[in-house]
């Protein structure tokens, strides 16, 4: 079985249609999903398909884009975290593409979470785009390592990456693996040790190909485990086994289900 390391099952292109996709997650042999939180208001849907369901799983925090949250504080996300289902804290991180000026706050919020994450106990999910050199001086001043994490939906440099590493993360790859541009990447996915390396779908974005274009699901991870297979040139099962043992090593708190 794998695993969806990272998908957002509450936003309006998925969370009508459960049914249909985990009968795709079966029938491609997804075993299970952590289904990420981006705003505090709308956590209560994202815990809410976690309980339902005993193969998803459930994170809490605010992702670097919505600069127009309301405040929050440590205590609060740490709160939040304390549910059995809530296995992680994020996404967070920082994002200098979409975003412009004074970013300040990202980064205060950033600490937050971190802090947030020592106390709880719970491992990172962590965001970075056009910000890698910040990220990971914030990740060391706030003592990240202590908790570890996964870099998500990764696309920067291989020396980035080895340095996430370095301070006991992960790196996840996602449909991005499989685009035909994406030639620096695919260097990265061959060179890092498969012990550190989890697979997730971002869904409803970044559908691998053949897909490429519509919306994402968790069944379609299993495009980037294949893609991921050949790069290194072992077998599929050999990324399944890995990927998904690394996934549980990881998120200690979520437990297999089948």
């Amino acid at each position: 079985m794998l695993v969806d390391s990272h998908c957002h099952l509450n936003f309006p292109e998925l969370v009508n249609n459960m049914q249909a996709l985990r009968q795709s997650m079966t029938d491609q042999r997804v075993g299970h999903a952590l289904c990420i939180s981006v705003t505090l208001p709308d956590f209560p849907q994202v815990l809410a398909i976690a309980e339902a369901h005993d193969n998803f799983y459930a994170s809490v925090g605010v992702h670097p884009d919505y600069e127009d949250e309301p405040a929050f504080t440590e205590d609060e996300l740490v709160a939040l975290a304390s549910h059995p289902k809530v296995i992680a804290i994020g996404e967070t991180g920082l994002d200098y593409f979409r975003l412009t000026g004074d970013l300040e706050w990202q980064r205060d919020r950033f600490r937050t979470h971190i802090r947030a994450a020592i106390r709880a106990q719970k491992p990172l999910i962590i965001h970075t785009r056009s910000a890698a050199e910040d990220t990971l001086r914030i990740m060391r001043e706030e003592h990240a390592e202590q908790i570890g994490g996964v870099m998500h939906c990764f696309t920067e440099s291989l020396e980035v990456a080895l340095q996430a590493i370095e301070l006991g993360f992960y790196i996840s790859f996602s449909g991005i693996l499989t685009f035909k541009n994406a030639l620096s990447l695919k260097e990265v996915a061959k060179a890092l040790p498969l012990d550190r390396i989890l697979v997730e779908t971002d869904s409803p974005y970044l559908a691998p190909v053949p897909f490429r274009g519509k919306t994402n699901q968790p069944a379609y991870v299993r495009y980037v485990a294949e893609e991921l297979a050949i790069l290194r040139g072992i077998s599929y099962q050999d990324i399944e086994q890995a990927t998904t043992e690394n996934f549980f090593r990881l998120f200690k708190q979520a437990l297999p289900c089948n």
